[in-house]
């Protein structure tokens, strides 16, 4: 049996071999590694066992570079005690594991990249929840003035909202305008599976939506109420006046008493135009109506307020899953919200989690920490010297430890917290040996070095900076790589 954990493998929420255990005392874990890393390993493996009251082994394969392993590699050379209970291999070591499991009589399971995680891997697994990831908020996603898109422009975007985390497509339309084309719009869409509100106070425009399928109207007050009649869907009521809250109770009776499903949005103001008393709005509105549907824009907030919308997004979704609102409506157009729709489908699972589980929402959704990381662990003491002293080949080895760049090949081991002058340094002694494609390789690696210590960021060679939900893999990327680097 085999389990492959992504990543730094530290599972987010989900159900893995090493989940499914909660006493580790009964385990004999068996750990493959190369030689470099053996003294890392032990160091971190001892305090760690005696914590979580395991039985280890340790398995020196006669390698350098964990990345040189492969499955069958390690098949061949592997001695496993048959009392083991897990194989833990390095998480460089890629491909299939099948020619382990044939040779192992446990679980094989792949661990971290970087052994420093390795504690984080343990009690990750040991935490995990199974039933992380449920929700109960609706995600509407707007596409701002979709009547100056092209059919296929709204196609595509609303396909691309959908695979962000959209429930409804909204379809936002130009004040003071009328859209023609409205109804073959909704009619498209629905074609592809989407399901879709109109937002518009135009009546003629709505009914024309409705009529080729919309499911929701935003928005409905006491100038457009009586048209809502004929519609036959469900409404959003928003106040006329957000200041005052004026026409929205009259509505809510007026649609009520019609029986006509509805949600009540009392209006989020942006910060500067009275944001705090309009959260007490939401708060008033609930009270009143214990069991009523509500809705929030939050787009008030994240288009409006010059900050990155994830941390925004969060506040946001846990003051509506407290609240009972069980709808947000969300945009994504000014570029710090690019991507608001996927944060919110995060952060709706995060909140719910926490508020169900009554627990704090932190080390459960590591996604959504995207600029700086959630930790930075520093090498042991002697580390880089040890590594110093036991490589023999010239490749580069690159490493952040707290502000410093470290760069360390046979016999050379370069410290600095300028990325230039420690490749300076390097290129000095080299004496022009480099050759262009390798010199480009080295200072990406550092450029990435270098943002790592601006930001409070864990570095790997050759890995991609953790951006959590934004982060791009490097694997697949053609570019010139030091291929016998450990």
């Amino acid at each position: 049996m085999a389990d492959d954990f992504s990543g730094e493998g530290v599972p987010v929420g989900g159900q893995d071999a090493l989940a499914a255990q909660r006493d580790w005392s009964a385990d004999k874990i068996h750990f493959v590694t190369g030689k470099l890393a053996e003294y890392s390993l032990r160091q971190i493996v001892e305090p760690l066992a005696a914590d979580l009251k395991f039985d280890y082994t340790i398995d020196v394969l006669k390698i350098t570079v964990a990345a040189l392993m492969s499955p069958a590699w390690v098949a061949r050379r592997i001695q496993v005690p048959p009392e083991s209970t897990y194989v833990i291999i390095p998480g460089y070591c890629q491909g299939d594991l099948t020619p382990i499991e044939e040779v192992a009589p446990c679980v094989v399971v792949r661990g971290p990249r970087d052994l420093r995680r390795l504690g984080e891997f343990f009690h990750a697994a040991k935490t995990a929840i199974d039933t992380y990831g449920d929700y109960d908020i609706e995600i509407l996603a707007e596409i701002n003035h979709a009547p100056d898109l092209s059919m296929d422009e709204l196609i595509s975007q609303a396909k691309s909202l959908a695979v962000s985390g959209a429930d409804l497509i909204d379809l936002g339309c130009n004040p003071g305008q009328r859209w023609s084309g409205v109804g073959a719009a909704v009619r498209a869409l629905k074609e592809e599976g989407h399901r879709v509100s109109i937002d518009s106070m135009n009546s003629r425009e709505i009914a024309a939506a409705t009529a080729a399928g919309a499911e929701l109207v935003l928005s409905v007050n006491t100038t457009n109420r009586q048209a809502a009649l004929d519609w036959g869907v469900e409404v959003v009521v928003i106040p006329d006046d957000p200041q005052t809250q004026e026409g929205l109770d009259d509505t809510v009776e007026f649609l009520s008493v019609a029986g006509i499903p509805l949600r009540i949005d009392p209006i989020l103001s942006p910060v500067g135009f009275g944001f705090a008393e309009s959260l007490k709005k939401y708060m008033d509105v609930r009270d009143r109506y214990v069991d009523a549907e509500m809705m929030m824009g939050i787009g008030n907030l994240t288009e409006l307020t010059d900050v990155d919308s994830a941390g925004v997004n969060v506040l946001l979704l846990a003051i509506c899953e407290e609240l009972g609102i069980r709808s947000i409506l969300t945009t994504q157009v000014i570029n710090w919200a690019k991507s608001s729709v996927a944060e919110c489908d995060l952060a709706r699972r995060l909140v719910y989690h926490a508020i169900h589980q009554e627990c704090l929402p932190k080390h459960v959704e590591r996604r959504l920490v995207m600029l700086r990381d959630v930790d930075v662990p520093r090498y042991n003491e002697g580390f880089f010297q040890r590594l110093q002293d036991e490589i023999h080949d010239n490749n580069i080895r690159l490493f952040v430890d707290g502000d410093k760049i470290h760069l360390v090949s046979a016999r050379t081991h370069l410290v600095g917290t300028d990325p230039f002058l420690v490749f300076q340094e390097f290129l000095d002694q080299d004496k022009g040996k480099m050759d262009r494609g390798h010199a480009f390789y080295i200072g990406y690696e550092m450029c990435k070095a270098a943002t790592a210590i601006a930001l409070g960021k864990n570095y790997q060679q050759d890995e991609a900076l953790d951006w959590g939900m934004l982060t791009i893999d490097e694997e697949s990327r053609c570019r010139v790589r030091d291929r016998k680097r450990s």
